[in-house]
C-alpha cells in the first residue's frame, strides 16, 4: 500500500507523483496506456508548448474559466518555476513568439522522458492499467479498483485523467465518472481551442487553402467583437481552423444561446484607401481581361471565384467596364470577407476540454476534495481551461504541484500520528 495513487499519467499526474515522491511519500500512479505521457507528445504539434514565460497574474488573465480559483496554485508554482523544474531536470528551454517556451530541441519527447525518468529516480511504481472505480470506506477514499480486477489501496488518491478530448490519448471521461461516484458535480464538458463548424458550404469550396497574415474579428449577433486576432487560418471542409480559430473558440460559449461569424480581413496592413489604389493599380494593367482572371495579384487563387461570387459581379465582366460600386464591393470583401458560425466541432477534436469538476467543490489551496476526505484532483479534469500559448500545460503543472505536494503533508501527518 503506498500513501499515494496518482490516477493518470499525463501532465499533472507526473508532476503530482514527482512533487508527492520528492516530499517523502511513497507513490504508485496508475496509467491506462502502455507509456505515460501519451497527449503530451502531440501537444505543440509534436514540440510541446511547456509554458508561456509570463507572469503568474498574466497566466491567470489567460485563463477564461477558473483563473480566480488557481490564484493560490499558480502563485504557488507560476511559469517561472515551470522552466526551473525542466531546466533543472536537464531540458533545455527557449521562447517563442507570444512567449511560448518549448524544450530546445522542438521535440516533445524530451519532456515526457525527463518526467518519466525523474518518476522513476524517485521511486514511483507505475501500474499500467485502467482505474474502473474508486474504493470508498466510511465516506473516505482509500484506493481504486482497475478494469483487470486488481485493486490499488493508498492512503490518499489524485485524480489526473484529463478531459475527454483526443481520446485516442487515453482522455475518455474516466476521471468525471470517478468524481460522480464519489459525489462531485461535473459541469457539462464541450470543446476549447477547437476547430469551428460553417453554418453553410462556402469553407469547403477552399478546403485546403491556408491564410497567412491576415485579420480576423469574430462578432455576435448584436455585432460585438468579442475576438480579434492576427495570423493563420485554415479552410477545411467543414468550416475553419488554424491557430487563430482554435483562439477564437476558448471565447465562444453558448452556441444554443449566440450566433458568431468570423470576419476576416485580407489586407490588414492597408487601410481602405489605400486598398482602392491597389485594386486601381491593378485593375489598370488588366484593363482587358476578365475579373475573374485579375485578381490573382489580390486573392489565393481558390478564393477568386468564391469572392466573386460574394460580389455580384458577373465573372466575365472586363475590368474595363467594372462601376465604382462594383469595386467597392470587391474591396469590402477584401476587408470583411464573413464566414457564420453554427458551432465547434465534436469536444474529440478538440485540444482541450471546458467543464469539469466543479470548482466550488474542491479546495483552491490543495485541490483536495470538499465532498471526500482522501482524494485530490488535478490538471483538465478540473473545470478550468486557458488560451493557446502554453497556459493549459501550466494549469497541469500548477495543480499538479498543488495536490501532490498536500498529498504528501497529509501522508506526513498520518505517518506522525
Amino acid at each position: 500500500m503506498s500513501d499515494i495513487l496518482v490516477v493518470g499519467g499525463g501532465a499533472a499526474g507526473l508532476m503530482a507523483a514527482i512533487t508527492a515522491a520528492r516530499h517523502g511519500a511513497s507513490v504508485t500512479l496508475a496509467e491506462r496506456n502502455e507509456k505515460v505521457g501519451r497527449k503530451l507528445y502531440i501537444t505543440g504539434k509534436g514540440r510541446c508548448n511547456v509554458t508561456n514565460d509570463c507572469t503568474a497574474e498574466e497566466a491567470l488573465q489567460n485563463l477564461p474559466q477558473g483563473g480566480k480559483f488557481l490564484y493560490s496554485a499558480m502563485n504557488r508554482f507560476p511559469p517561472a518555476e515551470t522552466k526551473r523544474f525542466f531546466t533543472e531536470l536537464g531540458v533545455p528551454l527557449k521562447t517563442e513568439r507570444g512567449n511560448r517556451v518549448f524544450p530546445a530541441s522542438d521535440k516533445a519527447a524530451d519532456i515526457i522522458d525527463a518526467l518519466f525518468f525523474e518518476a522513476k529516480r524517485l521511486g514511483v511504481d507505475i501500474v499500467h492499467s485502467r482505474v474502473e472505480a474508486l474504493t470508498i470506506e466510511d465516506g473516505c477514499v482509500t484506493g481504486v479498483t482497475c478494469e483487470d480486477g486488481r485493486e490499488i489501496l493508498a492512503g490518499q488518491v489524485i485524480v489526473a485523467t484529463g478531459g475527454c478530448s483526443y481520446p485516442g490519448t487515453g482522455s475518455t471521461g474516466d476521471g468525471y465518472r470517478l468524481a460522480r461516484q464519489a459525489g462531485h458535480t461535473v459541469t457539462p464538458v464541450r470543446g476549447s481551442l477547437v476547430p469551428l463548424v460553417e453554418r453553410g458550404d462556402t469553407c469547403a469550396r477552399m478546403q485546403g487553402l491556408a491564410l497567412k497574415n491576415v485579420a480576423i474579428q469574430v462578432k455576435n449577433q448584436k455585432g460585438k467583437t468579442v475576438y480579434r486576432d492576427f495570423g493563420e487560418l485554415l479552410f477545411t471542409h467543414f468550416g475553419l481552423s488554424g491557430p487563430m480559430i482554435l483562439s477564437a473558440s476558448a471565447h465562444l460559449r453558448d452556441f444554443d444561446k449566440n450566433e458568431f461569424s468570423v470576419i476576416i480581413d485580407m489586407k490588414p496592413a492597408l487601410e481602405e484607401r489605400t486598398l482602392d489604389e491597389r485594386i486601381l493599380r491593378d485593375f489598370g494593367e488588366n484593363r482587358n481581361r476578365t475579373l475573374q482572371n485579375s485578381l490573382g495579384g489580390l486573392l489565393p487563387r481558390l478564393m477568386i471565384p468564391v469572392v466573386i461570387e460574394r460580389t455580384g459581379i458577373p465573372p466575365e465582366t472586363k475590368i474595363h467596364d467594372i462601376t465604382k460600386a462594383q469595386r467597392r464591393a470587391l474591396l469590402e470583401q477584401l476587408k470583411g470577407f464573413r464566414v457564420d458560425i453554427s458551432g465547434p466541432r465534436p469536444v474529440e477534436d478538440a485540444i482541450v476540454t471546458s467543464g469539469g469538476v466543479c470548482l466550488s467543490e474542491v479546495n483552491p489551496t490543495t485541490m483536495a476534495s470538499k465532498r471526500r476526505s482522501g482524494l485530490y484532483f488535478a490538471g483538465e479534469v478540473l473545470d478550468v481551461d486557458g488560451y493557446t500559448g502554453g497556459f493549459n500545460l501550466q494549469v497541469a503543472w500548477a495543480t499538479g504541484y498543488a495536490a501532490g505536494l498536500a498529498a504528501a503533508a497529509q501522508a506526513k501527518r498520518r505517518e506522525e500520528s
